[in-house]
């Protein structure tokens, strides 16, 4: 089993083949109450969860948004879109299969945005970004990383995977940005600049 914090640095993932992060939030009225604040945290807010595929600090490869299997043989899997938040557990998630990510992949960053428009991360609250290793079929958690509920940015590059001479490391990244709203270009700078 292997334990990432960001002060350790990068974590080997000598036996780990499948590895999945996880985002989950609560939905919430902010500062709106009466009827106004049942209708937004009914509502929720859509964030995402996003897996950049890059090639020596460019990105080739994006999983997330409508793209779910960007690779096209399973090696990085996105869970599909939830768009408000609701429900128990991981609200997206991303899983790698290490063995079969192409070996031009340098690199994989794990980014979470409030990339459409109207979205949030204020009207988001307890935002939790958990990573499991998948390997043999059973999902432990490794670490749960929290952004700050303070920034006032709508993008947080949540974890870094680096392919190694000898396998593939994980770093904690856990930094908060500025990505403009709906520009997929504006993602991918922000994940390259990782």
């Amino acid at each position: 089993m292997i334990t990432l914090t960001k002060e350790d640095g990068p974590a080997d993932l000598a036996g780990v083949t499948h590895m999945s992060i996880g985002v989950s939030w609560d939905p919430t009225a902010g500062s709106s109450g009466g009827v106004m604040g049942v209708l937004r945290r009914k509502k929720g807010t859509d964030l995402d969860l996003i897996a950049i595929a890059m090639h020596n600090g460019d990105p080739v490869r994006l999983a997330g948004l409508d793209s779910l299997d960007p690779m096209g043989n399973g090696s990085l899997v996105h869970s599909g879109d939830n768009q408000t938040g609701h429900g128990d557990g991981d609200d997206e998630t991303v899983t790698v299969e290490f063995a079969r990510v192409p070996a031009h992949v340098t690199s994989i960053v794990f980014v979470a945005a409030a990339y459409k428009k109207g979205s949030s991360f204020q009207q988001a609250r307890n935002i939790s970004f958990k990573v499991y290793d998948a390997t043999g079929g059973n999902s432990q958690q490794v670490a749960d990383i929290w952004p700050s509920m303070l920034s006032s940015d709508n993008g947080c590059a949540v974890a870094k995977a680096i392919r190694a001479t000898d396998g593939w490391k994980l770093e904690v990244i856990n930094e908060t940005g500025k990505i403009k709203q709906g520009d997929e270009q504006a993602l991918m700078r922000f994940a390259a600049s990782k």
